[in-house]
């Protein structure tokens, strides 16, 4: 597989069981992501972009098919597999934030270093780092109850960007914000992705798959369209 492939999908398919019934999720979905793209998921409820999102995340495996996440084939990986490939490799972005209410945004952003076994000075430093990067170097004392929904959505970005990951996944990213700090956001996710940095965008908004650079648009668990997106924001 070229190198250049951060994502390949070959014949995904999911297949839940519910009582007697078994529901497709996903129908044999090929795909490729290089690296340094900037990618929309899209799809209406059931849809089957969720699942494909968990996939790609390394939150599930397929029923069948092959997942490519840098060269490796991590579609049978078992769950302590998985966990290390998600911490080594993906930086998650959240709907919900998801920060640890006790900790500090320093502490927050610094917390997948400590399962990568880095030292306390080297996470503090890394994390730092990242949070200058989102515009944040002034609040690293604050828990997330002190800080707004766009600020507290930064950190999770900052938090996502600390381990290095060949991929950013963010799901709704925008979810629970206003039109105002929903365009900060986005124009974050655009100097992310300036940086070099490979992203994909799980969102049902128009407004914001209008500001990434292709669109994979999803229906009943297979692609349905995907083309670059030539009318793009900012």
């Amino acid at each position: 597989m070229d190198k250049n492939i951060v994502i390949g999908l070959r014949g995904i398919t999911r297949e839940f069981v519910l009582g007697e019934e078994v529901i497709y999720a996903l129908k044999g979905i090929d795909l490729d992501i290089c690296k340094n793209e900037y990618v929309a998921l899209m799809g209406p409820s059931g849809s089957g972009k969720s699942t494909l999102m968990n996939i790609i995340g390394c939150l599930d495996t397929p029923t069948a098919g092959s997942y490519f996440l840098g060269g490796n084939d991590v579609s049978q990986a078992h769950d302590n597999e998985l966990a290390a490939i998600r911490n080594k490799q993906i930086g998650f972005i959240f709907q919900t934030f998801n920060l640890i209410p006790r900790l500090t945004t320093l502490e927050n952003v610094a917390l997948p270093l400590i399962y990568a076994g880095w030292s306390k000075q080297e996470r503090d430093e890394r994390a730092m780092q990242v949070l200058e990067q989102v515009g944040l170097a002034d609040r690293v004392k604050h828990r997330p109850n002190e800080l707004s929904g766009g600020q507290r959505q930064r950190v999770a970005v900052a938090r996502a960007l600390v381990n290095n990951p060949s991929l950013i996944l963010a799901d709704e990213p925008t979810g629970n914000l206003d039109s105002k700090t929903s365009y900060e956001i986005m124009k974050l996710f655009d100097e992310i992705h300036a940086n070099g940095n490979t992203l994909v965008v799980v969102t049902h908004e128009e407004d914001i798959a209008a500001y990434t650079r292709r669109i994979v648009r999803m229906r009943d668990g297979l692609v349905e369209s995907d083309q670059p997106n030539s009318s793009r924001k900012l």
